[in-house]
C-alpha cells in the first residue's frame, strides 16, 4: 500500500462550536482509534485536527493510503476508517483514522484492474464491471494498491465471483457470491451467434 504524510495538533475544545471554528480555519476536526482502550473496554479517540489541505490528497484520490500521521511530533501509522460530508454541499466534516501496525490484519477495499481481452469481448459481448472495489484482510505491508483480475477466457454471458478469486497471502472479506465481472450479450453478439447458427 501506498503511504502518505499528514500532519495533525490534539484537539483541546472538543463539540460543535469548536469544531466549525476550526473548520474556518481550512482544519478539520478528526479522531484516531488505536490501541487505547477506556475503562469501558472501548477504543479510545485521540481527538486532533487536520489541515484540509493535507486530507485532501488522501481523500479525493483512487488510491488506498497508510497515513503516516504526525500529531504534535508523535508518529502514528493509520488508514481512514470513516469520513463524515457535508449532505448539500459534499465539504468534509470530520474524519476518523484507525491505527495500524506490521502484525495486526485490518480489511479494507482494494480497487480492482481486470487485464486482458475477454473471449466475449471478442465475440461482440460488452465487459462489465460490476464492483470497483474488493475487501481484503491481511496485515497492511502484505496488502497491494490493485487486484488485477485476469478475464482471458471469460466467455459471452459469463462472470467472475469473488470466491473464484485467490490472492496470495489476503483474506477476502467481500462475500464469494458476489460478482466481480461479467461479459453482457449485446446486439452484435446475438447476431453474429445467430450467423454461425445458420
Amino acid at each position: 500500500m501506498k503511504e502518505i504524510s499528514v500532519n495533525g495538533k490534539k484537539r483541546e475544545a472538543i463539540g460543535k462550536k469548536a469544531s466549525k471554528l476550526q473548520r474556518k480555519e481550512g482544519l478539520i476536526p478528526c479522531n484516531l482509534y488505536g490501541e487505547v482502550k477506556g475503562a469501558n473496554g472501548l477504543p479510545e479517540a485521540l481527538a486532533f485536527s487536520a489541515p484540509m489541505a493535507e486530507l485532501r490528497k488522501v481523500i479525493y484520490s483512487p488510491h488506498v493510503y497508510v497515513v503516516n500521521l504526525n500529531i504534535d511530533g508523535k508518529e502514528h501509522k493509520a488508514i481512514i476508517k470513516e469520513l463524515q460530508f457535508h449532505p448539500t454541499t459534499d465539504a468534509l466534516l470530520h474524519a476518523d483514522f484507525y491505527e495500524v501496525n506490521d502484525q495486526k490484519p485490518i480489511t479494507v477495499g482494494i480497487p480492482v484492474k481486470l487485464n486482458g481481452l475477454a473471449q466475449g469481448v471478442r465475440e461482440g459481448g460488452k465487459l462489465n464491471l460490476s464492483i470497483r472495489k474488493i475487501n481484503v484482510t491481511a496485515p497492511y505491508k502484505q496488502i497491494p494498491e490493485i487486484l488485477e483480475i485476469d478475464v482471458t477466457s471469460l466467455g459471452l454471458g459469463k462472470a467472475i465471483k469473488v470466491g473464484e478469486l485467490h490472492f496470495e497471502g489476503l483474506e477476502l472479506a467481500t462475500p464469494a457470491q458476489v460478482v466481480v465481472c461479467s461479459v453482457k450479450e449485446t446486439r452484435a453478439s446475438k447476431a453474429a451467434a445467430a450467423a454461425t447458427a445458420e
